[in-house]
């Protein structure tokens, strides 16, 4: 593990024992994110990307986006971006799976294409090998993912969520809409992150345009995740991600 994603860990690991003591909702997407975290740097040790340090900084940027919204909505929650927002302002009692996807909804949307033109600047944008190095890198984060559902599902089940008849029936059915959808948002985070870099290109002021955008889309498909019904999956179906205008397809 490197030493910023060391200290990444050792700060999450100090405000999630905050956020349990003090029963706060947050600590459920928190708790996984630190758990993925941990795997994230696990494969890092075992040299499983191709770029470690880029991948390290990346991780460590990525989370660094969570943790400000977080920080931000505790001590003023208007002041959270308007994703964040939805997702913190959820209701308390929801489930908590129901605040992970909620979580992981509004962090991989609007901060992930945000840290990745952060971590990938210009002149690896025009490197055509580079930018694929970063790209499948991009995609082995999918396989940490993928192998974490079934993992997650568990822990939150020992965090307090509970299970009716038909949650059981539907679980492996959900997990496997998890890793769908999961697979299908990183896809269109790509797409956006392409379209913020040729926004980059054009002048500060098209960028934060886009970056409007991007906060608009992404907080409509939080609230998307708190309509009623069988969350996974709907989105399964209808898509957990969002397509900037002129993005292309996923």
């Amino acid at each position: 593990m490197t030493e910023a994603v060391d200290a990444l860990v050792a700060r999450m690991t100090a405000l999630a024992a905050e956020l349990e003591g003090a029963r706060d909702p947050a600590r459920f997407f928190l708790g996984t994110y630190l758990r993925t975290t941990r795997a994230v740097a696990a494969a890092l040790d075992r040299g499983r990307f191709e770029d470690r340090d880029w991948v390290s900084r990346w991780d460590v940027d990525f989370a660094d986006r969570y943790l400000e919204a977080l920080d931000a909505h505790r001590v003023d929650p208007a002041s959270a971006p308007a994703p964040w927002r939805r997702a913190f302002g959820a209701d308390p009692g929801l489930r908590p799976e129901g605040h992970v996807l909620l979580g992981m909804n509004a962090h991989i949307n609007y901060d992930l294409p945000r840290s990745l033109v952060e971590v990938i600047p210009p002149a690896d944008f025009a490197d055509a090998e580079l930018l694929a190095r970063r790209h499948r890198d991009h995609g082995r984060i999918d396989g940490i993912l993928a192998r974490r559902v079934g993992e997650e599902d568990l822990a939150l089940r020992r965090a307090g969520g509970t299970r009716t008849a038909l949650d059981r029936l539907l679980t492996p059915a959900n997990r496997r809409a998890a890793v769908l959808l999961l697979r299908e948002s990183r896809r269109r985070v790509w797409l956006n992150t392409r379209v913020l870099h040729a926004a980059r290109l054009d002048g500060a002021d098209a960028y934060a345009a886009r970056v409007a955008q991007l906060e608009a889309a992404s907080a409509a498909r939080v609230a998307d995740l708190l309509r009623p019904g069988p969350v996974l999956l709907r989105l399964a179906v209808h898509g957990f991600g969002v397509v900037l205008p002129g993005g292309g397809t996923a």
